[in-house]
C-alpha cells in the first residue's frame, strides 16, 4: 500500500462567501478526502474584495493589505482540516492556494488573483502552490476554467457527461468518451442571483431558491438579458467574472423595465432561468450528446435552480455528492489537485480548455 501522499486545497470563488479547504489523500488512483472545513468571509473583508473589481482609491496597498488578511483566513482553514485528521504541517506535501480574483482580463494579457502565498507559507509551514492561472495565459490561454483536468481525473466515464459548477460563475467541463476535455464559463451563475437577493431582502442568498419560486420568471426581461450580452454567443474558450457580471451591468439592463415596476422576486426568477438557460445553451451547442449534468458549488445547494436545470435541459442532474464528493467542496479539493500536479510536473492547463498555444503546468512555488 502506497504512502499517504496528502495535500490542503484552498477555494475563495466568486461569490466571496468564504473559504473551503480540503485535506486529500492522493497515493490512490482517485484522491480521498480526510478533512473539510468551511470558514465564512469577514464582511469586511468581503467588502474591500468587491471593491477591488473595480478601480479606486490606493488599490494597490489596499490589495496587498487584503492578500495579508486572506492568508490569515487560508491558514486558520488550513490548521482546521489538520486538526480534524490528527496531521500536522510535516505530514502536507503543499497547500493549493489560488487567491480571489479580482481582475480577469486574459484578452489583454492578464489575471490578478489577491493572495500571500508566502505569508501562508510562513504561517502555516507547508509550501504552497499559487498563481495558477498566469502561465496559461503568458501562452495565450484564457487562464480559466482551472477545473476541467481534474473533473475529468475523478468524474470521467463511460457516457457523455457535463461537470457544472454553479459558483459565482457557471462553467462546465464536457467529458466525452474518446475525446480530449474541453471546458469553459457559461455566465453568472450565483453572482447576479446572490447580488439581487441581498440588495432586496438583505439575506446573503435565495435559499433553496425559494425567493425566485415565489415569483415568476419576466420572458422579455430573459431575452434581453441574454441577446443584449455579446458575450454568450462567443464560442469557447472563453471565461469570465465580476469584471462583466455587476451590478451595472445588471442595471443597464434593467433601466428599460423602470416604467413597468418589475416585482423584485419576478427579477430573481428571470436571473435564475438566465443561469439556467445559459447554461442550457452552451449544452445544446457544445455539448449535445450529453447524457447527464453533474453539479457542484454552492448552486447545487438550490432546489429550485436545480430543478428549473433538469425541466429545461432535459438531462439528468445530480450533484456530485452522489458520487462520493461534496459538491461545496469540489474546487477545493480541485486546487489540492492542481498542487498536487504542479509537484508532480503535470500540465494541468489544458489547451483545448484555455486556447493556449500548448499545456502548461500551472503555478508557483512558495517553500516552507
Amino acid at each position: 500500500m502506497a504512502s499517504p501522499e496528502f495535500f490542503i486545497g484552498l477555494m475563495s470563488g466568486t461569490s466571496t462567501d468564504g473559504v473551503d479547504a480540503v485535506l486529500a489523500d492522493f497515493s490512490g488512483k482517485t484522491p480521498r478526502i480526510a478533512a473539510q472545513a468551511s470558514l465564512p468571509m469577514p464582511q469586511t473583508l468581503r467588502t474591500e474584495f468587491l471593491a477591488l473589481n473595480l478601480p479606486g482609491h490606493n488599490e494597490l496597498a489596499r490589495a496587498a493589505l487584503a492578500g495579508n488578511e486572506l492568508a490569515k483566513l487560508y491558514a486558520g482553514a488550513s490548521k482546521q482540516v489538520l486538526a480534524q485528521a490528527g496531521l500536522s504541517a510535516h505530514d502536507v506535501a503543499a497547500i493549493g492556494a489560488h487567491g480571489q480574483t479580482v481582475r480577469h482580463a486574459p484578452e489583454s494579457g492578464y489575471t490578478l488573483q489577491i493572495n500571500s502565498p508566502a505569508l501562508l507559507a510562513e504561517l502555516t509551514g507547508i509550501a504552497v502552490i499559487a498563481d495558477f492561472r498566469a502561465r496559461d495565459v503568458a501562452a495565450g490561454g484564457q487562464g480559466a476554467p482551472l477545473v476541467p483536468g481534474f473533473h475529468e481525473a475523478i468524474f470521467n466515464c463511460e457516457h457523455p457527461r457535463v461537470v457544472l459548477n454553479l459558483g459565482g460563475i457557471g462553467n462546465i467541463t464536457v467529458l466525452q468518451p474518446g475525446q480530449a476535455v474541453r471546458g469553459f464559463d457559461t455566465g453568472p451563475a450565483n453572482v447576479l442571483l446572490d447580488l439581487w437577493c441581498q440588495r432586496h431582502t438583505g439575506a446573503a442568498y435565495d435559499d433553496q431558491g425559494l425567493w425566485a419560486a415565489s415569483g415568476t420568471a419576466i420572458p422579455e426581461l430573459l431575452e434581453i438579458l441574454i441577446q443584449d450580452e455579446p458575450w454568450f454567443a462567443l464560442p469557447p474558450p472563453k471565461s469570465t467574472g465580476r469584471d462583466l457580471f455587476n451590478a451595472r451591468w445588471l442595471d443597464q439592463r434593467l433601466a428599460s423595465f423602470q416604467h413597468q415596476g418589475l416585482a423584485p422576486n419576478d427579477v430573481q426568477a428571470s436571473l435564475q432561468s438566465l443561469t439556467v438557460h445559459t447554461v442550457a445553451n452552451a449544452i445544446k451547442a457544445w455539448a449535445p450528446a450529453t447524457q447527464e449534468i453533474l453539479v457542484c458549488g454552492g448552486g447545487a445547494q438550490n432546489a429550485g435552480l436545480m430543478r428549473e436545470l433538469a425541466y429545461v435541459t432535459q438531462r439528468a442532474v445530480r450533484p456530485t455528492s452522489e458520487l462520493g464528493v461534496p459538491p461545496q467542496m469540489v474546487e477545493a479539493l480541485a486546487f489540492a489537485w492542481l498542487a498536487w500536479a504542479y509537484e508532480h510536473d503535470h500540465p494541468a492547463g489544458l489547451p483545448a480548455v484555455t486556447g493556449a498555444r500548448h499545456a502548461n503546468v500551472l503555478g508557483c512555488k512558495y517553500p516552507a
